[in-house]
């Protein structure tokens, strides 16, 4: 549906967004947007970040343990 709208269609939409909007409302939504997409990116990292130390830790603790007290 959207494969033939090229860039004059584009362009359009753009020029009819900045009139019914204005330019200080779209700056202030691109900024919130630009902060939502940070913060989304830190969220991946931070759970990267978290599964990589879990299974660092996992494999810590592979080794049998040598307790005396059992034999």
């Amino acid at each position: 549906m959207l494969n033939n709208i090229g860039l004059p269609g584009l362009l359009l939409i753009a020029i009819v967004i900045l009139v019914m909007f204005g330019r200080g409302k779209i700056s202030s939504l691109m900024g919130e947007v630009g902060k939502g997409i940070t913060a989304f990116k830190r969220g991946v990292d931070d759970g990267k970040k978290e599964l990589e130390d879990s299974a660092a830790e996992a494999a810590k603790d592979v080794t049998p343990s040598t307790d005396k007290d059992k034999v």
